[in-house]
């Protein structure tokens, strides 16, 4: 028999909140944690809106000591650790002890680009010839896996721990993969999340593509429109999610809190071919992503209530429905009712699949299905597939029992997982 996977522990670090509480109330409120950031003025963006969580101080003074906090100049890094140790806490688990780690216990977690101000400063810096004032830091926050590393360090992970890119696809594949390790009997506990910086250096590249936004630099908060016949480009975002996932015998045996569980899911790329690009997907592939997920999950397309999509806001969006509705076979009133995050904490890039399966999971627990904002107005091609009542834009007192999540990433990579509500 499967063994059977839960969710029993949270953390977020998202434009709109840095905690799972507020983060919550954020999604339900329809807070949007997207600004107007006077440094992409400066430096002469053509978007200069984004979503960039705000750890204040004394907060980060609970995660890092005044030592670790010297030279720390990594964002990234940052929202991992607060996102990570809070769902580890949240699962009501400890830090292993001094002299013997947690062999059952895995960390996967993904990043895009770690750490890219600290490594503009370390070439500064060696350029100069300051070779040595360099700090004995600057590897940790610039390698990869400097976010895996620093987690399992701190927790004590002696199973797995390794950090897994894969673009905008990065939090919801590493989800999975840490799924696979526990339902193949690898592990027991796996700390899976996603985080990526913040800054000019990560954004600048989008902005030179021209697929940000630029006309609502004075309306920040409208400037993310998934699925909205307005929509121009996504905003760009940062952060962090993270999800404790544990075998529910481990979980039972422990009496621990269970927001859901994870049934499974898929991983797969269209391999840039047919219509799929460095930068466009395979709508086969997606398709064959969505249906394969529902296959490894046991269970039939139209038991799905609810889609939390990739849905950046560009014009990929009306692609996206039509892929769903493809895979699902469900159209006009048929189809799941769907949301998109990206309208509230903009496009988090690498953290974006994390930061959205953590909101995901809420619904299941809380009972709702979120709304979504700057949506008023459908885009004409979604309306040909799809009723307008299935894209709520308020919260609705729905509680949703099957609940499927996707990410779709540069490289034509794709990964979708599917959530239902615990029932013991």
């Amino acid at each position: 028999m499967k063994t059977r996977v839960v969710i029993t522990g949270l953390g977020v670090c998202a434009p709109n909140a840095i905690d799972v509480a507020s983060f919550s109330k954020a999604l339900d409120s329809q807070q949007s944690g997207i600004r107007f950031m006077h440094q992409l003025q400066e430096l002469k963006f053509g978007c200069q809106i984004a979503g960039q969580p705000l750890v204040p101080q004394n907060h980060l003074d609970a995660y890092f000591t005044v030592l670790q906090q010297r030279g720390l100049n990594a964002s990234g890094l940052v929202y991992g650790v607060i996102a990570g140790i809070d769902a580890w806490k949240d699962a009501g688990l400890t830090m292993a002890s001094d002299s013997v780690p947690y062999w059952d216990s895995g960390v996967i977690f993904g990043t895009g680009i770690l750490g890219a101000d600290k490594f503009r400063e370390a070439i500064y810096m060696i350029d100069q010839g300051n070779t040595r004032r360099l700090g004995s830091t600057s590897v940790i926050q610039t390698m990869a896996s400097g976010i895996s590393a620093y987690l399992g360090g701190i927790i004590g992970s002696g199973n797995q721990v390794t950090t897994n890119s894969s673009a905008c696809t990065t939090g919801t594949e590493g989800l999975i993969m840490g799924y696979d390790r526990i339902v193949s009997g690898k592990a027991e506990k796996m700390l899976v999340g996603s985080c990526s910086d913040s800054g000019p250096y990560i954004w600048g590249g989008f902005d030179a593509m021209r697929i940000l936004p630029r006309k609502y630099n004075d309306e920040a908060k409208k400037g993310s429109r998934p699925m909205s016949a307005s929509a121009s480009g996504f905003v760009p975002g940062s952060g962090a999610g993270a999800l404790v996932l544990e075998s529910l015998e481990s979980a039972v045996k422990r009496n621990a809190p269970i927001y859901a569980e994870v049934l499974g899911g898929a991983i797969n790329s269209g391999g840039q071919r047919s219509e799929g690009t460095m930068t466009a997907p395979n709508n086969v592939a997606v398709q064959r992503c969505i249906k394969d997920a529902i296959q490894n999950s046991n269970i039939q397309a139209h038991e799905i209530d609810a889609i939390n999509g990739h849905l950046t806001a560009t014009a990929k969006d009306p692609v996206e429905i039509e892929n769903w509705c493809a895979a699902l076979e469900r159209y006009g009133v048929d189809f799941p009712y769907i949301n998109s995050f990206k309208g509230l904490i903009g496009h988090c890039l690498a953290a974006a699949g994390s930061i959205e399966c953590v909101g995901t999971v809420l619904q299941l627990a809380e009972g709702r299905i979120f709304g979504n904002i700057n949506c008023d107005t459908i885009h004409p091609e979604i309306e040909k597939n799809i009723s307008a009542t299935r894209i709520p834009t308020k919260t609705l007192d729905i509680a949703p029992n099957i609940v499927a999540k996707a990410s779709f990433g540069f490289g034509d990579v794709n990964a979708c997982v599917i959530f239902e509500r615990y029932n013991p």
